[in-house]
């Protein structure tokens, strides 16, 4: 293993998560240590555009000064305070009525919000509170919850249950019970030949129907989306498919669990994706650009009308039993709160949307490179899929991660990008990203996909 002796101590200790820990041990991990605007820098000092964010999260890049300001303001004030037995560190307050002013219908201005530390937390509670409001309403088997493949929700048990990628069950005993799912609205991978798109629409909401119809309305309590599959290979829903699902939703009594884990804070170009697709959710969970990742939180938040189901049944058993030790921490409550002045005093909300036009332009202009099967996105977030076959969708062999390589080589020349099952390469950059930043990130990614045509040829493993 070739690296510094701190990354011997690293590779000799530290279990990494999503990560192949035989390969780690061979090649010792990317340690970073640095940040500036959109660009991290390892130990050695080179530099790499972060054209993930981190994980989808780091909005305002890696050296906003308005937010570590306001972390070091209240770590001298009340570095920490619970939320238990009805106390709550003052910025709570502001930071909770801030929120649900911005939330989408039904949860804007009435909705309540229980603060957690990670998006698998949230939805965690998500599922939760759903078995807890339909307890108290007197319906105790109306607690199985759909998702959808190539969904992700979180690494919790519940959470990961959710998640539609097969590699997060194998081995963990998973899915959990109560845990169904359908189809993911992913025209280029799973509609059928000659298929158009108005009728995979209709299919998906039929195959929907007809999961309520075989289980019982009477047995399920929720879906659970996001509204854009971020991890699942940024997947863009169809034109009318949130329309014709809500309908469907709300004659059969079953809420609707938005995930806005990546979506939200304008990554989509509004505030939430909700709002992008007409979402009227009746939970919602938020985090990643809640802090710009600068702190972990969480949260989850809920209409009025289910919040006074759950509030009534915590007073008539004495209490509302669920919560962390970290629920509303003074230290991401304040940087939160930072963090959405920040997105309305600097218009990031309008210049993501303005700036995530150029991103897709730049993304689409990748369609006509020869491994290149999809070029899609939508706002500040968006894939390539990769193909062994462009005419007819057909991907390569999963054992020669292409897609991998690609990413590999995009940041042995400086840009860090992410690869996703079924050879997608994703995109999302800060928030902040300018357009030139862009060109440059877009230019290194060309060179990649060059450097691996020309491997792929000289092993005969593509032809086109």
């Amino acid at each position: 293993m070739s690296g510094s002796e701190r990354a011997r101590r690293d590779a000799a200790h530290h279990l990494h998560p999503y990560t192949n820990p035989r390969q780690l041990e061979r090649d010792g991990p990317l340690l970073v240590t640095r940040g500036e605007g959109v660009y991290v820098f390892d130990e050695s000092g080179r530099r790499y555009l972060e054209g993930m964010s981190g994980l989808w999260c780091a909005a305002f890049g890696f050296s906003e000064s308005r937010l570590i300001a306001a972390a070091e303001r209240q770590m001298r004030a009340l570095p920490f305070y619970h939320t238990f037995s009805g106390s709550a560190p003052g910025v709570v307050a502001d930071l909770a009525e801030h929120l649900t002013r911005l939330a989408p219908e039904p949860i804007r201005g009435s909705g309540r919000i229980i603060f957690a530390s990670s998006g698998s937390e949230s939805n965690d509670t998500a599922v939760k509170l759903v078995r807890f409001y339909n307890n108290a309403r007197g319906r105790p088997n109306k607690k199985k919850i759909i998702s959808r493949v190539k969904g992700y929700h979180g690494v919790t048990l519940a959470a990961a249950s959710l998640s539609g990628i097969s590699a997060m069950h194998a081995h963990f005993d998973l899915p959990m019970a109560d845990t169904l799912r359908v189809g993911a609205p992913h025209h280029y991978q799973y509609g059928l030949p000659g298929e158009s798109l108005d009728a995979f629409t209709e299919r998906l909401i039929r195959e929907l129907e007809d999961t309520i119809e075989r289980e019982g309305a009477d047995t399920i309590a929720a879906l659970i989306a996001e509204p854009v599959q971020g991890a699942g290979g940024v997947l863009i829903p169809p034109p009318g498919y949130f329309e014709a699902l809500q309908r469907v939703l709300k004659r059969h009594d079953i809420l609707l669990i938005a995930d806005e884990v990546i979506c939200g804070f304008g990554r989509l170009g509004r505030w939430f994706g909700s709002e992008r697709f007409g979402l009227r959710p009746d939970l919602m969970t938020v985090a990643k650009g809640l802090t710009g990742a600068y702190v972990p939180m969480s949260a989850l938040l809920m209409s009025d009308e289910f919040y006074q189901v759950v509030a009534d049944q915590g007073a008539q058993v004495g209490a509302f039993a669920h919560g962390y030790t970290y629920s509303g921490h003074p230290l991401a409550c304040a940087v939160a709160l930072e963090a959405l002045r920040l997105y309305e005093q600097e218009g990031l909300i309008a210049r993501a949307d303005q700036m995530g036009g150029y991103l897709q332009q730049s993304i689409a202009s990748l369609a006509d490179h020869p491994l290149v099967g999809q070029a899609r996105g939508l706002g500040m977030i968006g894939a390539i899929e990769l193909a062994a076959d462009r005419a007819q969708r057909r991907a390569f062999d999963p054992s020669l991660g292409v897609a991998a390589q690609v990413v590999s080589r995009a940041r042995a020349h400086g840009a860090i990008l992410r690869s996703m099952t079924g050879d997608v390469v994703a995109f999302s950059p800060p928030l902040i990203i300018t357009q030139s930043e862009v060109e440059e990130l877009m230019g290194i990614v060309r060179v990649a996909l060059d450097e691996t045509l020309v491997v792929l040829r000289s092993a005969g493993h593509f032809h086109g």
